[in-house]
């Protein structure tokens, strides 16, 4: 009796298997006769945010280091016909990066040994934990210039969840104000920290261009470039004095459906 059970249920789940795998495959076969492509892509991006073109203040990079920045994507292509098409996505992104520079006079909100914060212009080195996540939305012209390649290009829309700007300052001094101010000296194992992540810009939007290449029939190689065209600060956020803009390329694998 157990047994005869036991079948029952498999061959009814094996069914229902059967069933949700004939509808798949027929929703399939009316996207590709409509034009529609579906895809899903995982990756990583490499890059950072950085002023362009650098300013006066920052004299020297001493350190980048990337981290692990990862982003999964599904995306939908219409076709229009054999060359053009129109891509729309969402991605689930990260963007961060370590850096150390060495600067004059550049602009700082700093607490210093738990005293409220000193605003002025810092001269000395500077280290900064940037890590922003973004909900982003490509919107994107494709051309096939091949069976196996394609080209990419159009905007992007971002909306950052989570977002962190901070870091440390030592071996350098602060002038109060101006660099005529009063000055403070931060030396030996003394530092002093800023976090300016509450002065971030929620929304971003940029450019990006990149390259598709189908390794297998089901199975891609993927780059892209995305480039922020908006300051990653909010508009009244005057501390920093120059913009600052997210660049990163981005390269992964994708399965099409």
């Amino acid at each position: 009796m157990k047994l005869r059970y036991i079948l029952l249920v498999t061959a009814c789940v094996l069914l229902q298997t059967a069933r949700a795998q004939e509808e798949s495959t027929r929703a399939l076969e009316w996207s590709t006769t409509h034009g529609l492509e579906y895809s899903l892509k995982a990756g990583f991006n490499f890059g950072g945010t950085a002023p362009i073109p650098f300013p006066e203040e920052i004299r020297e990079i001493k350190g980048y280091s990337p981290k692990l920045n990862l982003l999964i994507e599904g995306d939908v292509t219409k076709w229009f016909n054999s060359h053009w098409g129109a891509l729309v996505g969402i991605r689930l992104e990260t963007k961060a990066m370590d850096t150390k520079a060495q600067v004059k006079n550049y602009g700082m909100e700093l607490s210093i040994s738990g005293e409220p914060p000193v605003t002025g212009r810092w001269t000395g080195m500077v280290k900064t934990n940037v890590s922003h996540t973004y909900l982003s939305v490509p919107l994107l012209a494709t051309y096939k210039i091949s069976p196996r390649w394609k080209l990419q290009g159009g905007a992007f829309l971002s909306y950052m969840f989570d977002g962190d700007f901070s870091g440390e300052v030592y071996d350098g001094y602060l002038r109060d104000g101006d660099p005529t101010g009063e000055k403070t000296v931060i030396d030996g194992e003394q530092k002093a920290f800023y976090d300016f992540s509450d002065e971030l810009r929620p929304f971003q939007w940029g450019a990006q261009v990149g390259a598709e290449w189908r390794a297998f029939k089901k199975f891609t190689i993927n780059a892209n470039l995305t480039w922020g065209l908006n300051d990653v600060f909010k508009r009244d956020f005057k501390t920093i004095t120059f913009a600052m803009y997210p660049i990163y390329l981005n390269a992964g694998f994708g399965y099409v459906f």
